[in-house]
């Protein structure tokens, strides 16, 4: 798992780290079941604070995409909940495409690009 973080980032770190994840299982980079490193070790490996990690793990936990396991750690655990990741997938397009409008993205510019994604990540 490679993970990397913009210090010139204007998106907060911990966001970066939980953005790099959800894409590393949407690409089967990580694996469900596959445990993450641990708080520290990752912290470390980063150069980042242990309490950024955990807050990044602590979303990711609520979000679905971790169960948090004693002896394991953080274990990726992506919940089937597909409502609950549509109602998500809907909130974050939302002000995504707001953003496109403000800019004079189109819409037929908005759907080339989420064809795109999907293809990106093998989906047809």
């Amino acid at each position: 798992m490679l993970l990397k973080i913009d210090f010139n980032s204007d998106e907060a770190i911990y966001m970066q780290l939980r953005n790099q994840i959800i894409i590393g299982i949407a690409t089967s980079e990580i694996q469900d079941g596959e445990s993450l490193p641990s708080v520290r070790d990752l912290a470390e490996t980063l150069g980042i604070n242990m309490h950024t990690v955990n807050k990044s793990y602590s979303i990711l936990k609520q979000e679905g995409y971790l169960k948090v396991d004693r002896r394991r750690g953080a274990v990726v655990s992506v919940s089937p909940d597909k409502m609950r990741a549509t109602m998500e997938m809907m909130a974050e397009m939302k002000v995504a495409i707001a953003k496109g409008i403000c800019r004079g993205v189109s819409r037929e510019e908005a759907l080339q690009m989420v064809d795109e994604i999907y293809r990106y990540y093998g989906e047809e």
